[in-house]
């Protein structure tokens, strides 16, 4: 019994449901050891991994999580020892006590033992799991004081097994004006008005990425918390980040108030006024496993088992076959911006725009490449009046027509000072753009433009602006309803 004076110690069991081991005992030697990996939301989310040995569990705190891959090493701080009964503990802890929190197995089952060392001058521990998540061989070996090293020794018999990816670029849709003819090879999803991004959680700890791969994750801390919904399990999300506005339909000029907002300050300020939604829609990683070699459905089946719904975090809806054109009418009816059809069968594409996605919008909209500026007349006069803008075509950039609706004051404010950065004198546009007496910028500024249609002459009919598209590349804007 004296291997738990620590564990009582440290407890108040009258006030903790934990179990106390009185009944604890050393049991045969031909039993069958087992082990538990329990996930302890307590100050700080971590898994308690703990072996039965000795007639108790040796126990070991683990920060990360259970590292899925060899080349993968995750701190683990040895703790007390706790009673056998603790295998089969989950529930919550009160608050004041030890390692107060909600604690839930994660997985459990048994373990063969090839090494246990616990020598003044080496301590190291090597086993091979058998659980219901976790199947394989381990090593842990102390390196100093209570800190020891947890170590995947091999893959899992499967042998799929590879490190999350730290960097990844979405996959894109091609522009239609209706969705495919035979729809039965298809599932249709709301087209969301945001931001696209790619969220990477491993071991409670989230990263959230840009399509042009840039780090955005202290923009918007209220996704952070996404990661400890997804634990342990390692995964790459594809989705888009929104703003609702008071009907609960996304806003792309909302969200323009968040997006490359770089105070601490001023995000808290900002995340309270405007609180973001993840729309998860695609999964590239899961658990140690590339999912983007496998068929939609199936990345899609994975993605709605991790059951991800949460104040600011979502898995939507999306329809198969003919259902897919009801889903195209709903997105009109809540004004939407449309929809994107994916084949059924496709794999993920990284980085490219591919015809197994497809996108319809109910309006015309699209990106566009800043190439100068006209002046504002009046009171004015100097500043800003409209943008000349425009798509690139075999690499030169063709004038579009220029864009002044729909800016307002704070978006001049956004722009101006960028625009005037990138005065130049000399036209970034190919033979046939803007009229004269206008100023000319390098085309490094993309931003978001709706219009009613194409003219004749390749121009924007009504254009309005919708925002500034600082995640998109300069030279990936294309035109996206095709010429002729």
């Amino acid at each position: 019994m004296g291997r738990l004076t620590e564990y009582r110690a440290r407890r108040d069991l009258a006030s903790s449901s934990e179990p106390a081991g009185e009944r604890d005992h050393d049991l045969p030697a031909a039993r069958q050891l087992r082990f538990v990996i329990q996930e302890h939301h307590a100050r700080r989310l971590h898994w308690d991994f703990r072996l039965e040995h000795g007639g108790v569990l040796v126990s070991w705190a683990v920060p990360r999580g259970i590292p899925d891959h060899p080349r993968r090493n995750h701190l683990a701080v040895h703790v007390e020892d706790h009673p056998l009964d603790y295998i089969s503990f989950s529930g919550h802890i009160p608050a004041g006590n030890y390692g107060a929190g909600e604690v839930r197995i994660w997985d459990q089952g048994t373990y063969e033992l090839h090494k246990w060392e616990f020598g003044p001058r080496r301590q190291e521990v090597k086993v091979t799991l058998h659980g219901s998540r976790v199947e394989g061989t381990y090593a842990l070996f102390r390196t100093r004081a209570e800190d020891w090293i947890m170590h995947r020794m091999d893959p899992s018999p499967d042998s799929l097994l590879v490190p999350l990816p730290q960097s990844a670029r979405p996959m894109l849709a091609r522009s239609a004006t209706e969705l495919p003819e035979d729809l039965g090879r298809w599932a249709v999803e709301y087209k969301w008005d945001g931001i696209r991004a790619l969220i990477l959680s491993s071991g409670g700890s989230l990263k959230i990425l840009d399509r042009r791969g840039e780090d955005m994750t202290q923009r918007y801390p209220e996704l952070r918390p996404l990661a400890r919904e997804l634990g342990s399990t390692s995964a790459l999300l594809d989705g888009e980040i929104v703003a609702l506005d008071a009907q609960g339909t996304p806003s792309f000029e909302l969200l323009q108030a968040r997006i490359g907002l770089d105070s601490s300050a001023r995000i808290r300020r900002a995340m309270s006024a405007i609180p973001v939604l993840f729309m998860a829609f695609d999964l590239l990683h899961l658990g140690g496993r590339d999912t983007r070699p496998l068929p939609y459905l199936e990345r899609r089946r994975l993605l709605e088992e991790l059951a991800l719904q949460g104040p600011h975090w979502q898995t939507p809806e999306h329809a198969r076959g003919e259902a897919g054109r009801a889903l195209l009418q709903s997105s009109r009816e809540l004004g939407l911006e449309g929809v994107v059809a994916k084949r059924i069968e496709s794999t993920y594409e990284e980085g490219r725009r591919s015809g197994a996605w497809v996108k319809v919008k109910n309006r015309l909209r699209q990106e566009f490449v800043v190439g100068g500026y006209t002046e504002a007349q009046g009171a004015r006069q100097g500043l800003i009046g409209a943008l000349l803008v425009g798509y690139y075509r075999d690499g030169e950039l063709i004038y579009a027509g220029r864009v002044g609706s729909g800016l307002g004051a704070a978006a001049r404010a956004a722009i101006e000072p960028r625009l005037m950065a990138l005065k130049s004198a000399e036209s970034p546009f190919s033979g046939g753009g803007p009229p004269p007496r206008v100023h000319f910028a390098r085309p490094q500024l993309v931003v978001e433009v709706g219009f009613s249609e194409w003219t004749r002459q390749g121009r924007l009919r009504a254009p309005i602006f919708l925002g500034l598209r600082p995640d998109r590349e300069p030279a990936s804007v294309v035109r996206e309803v095709p010429e002729g």
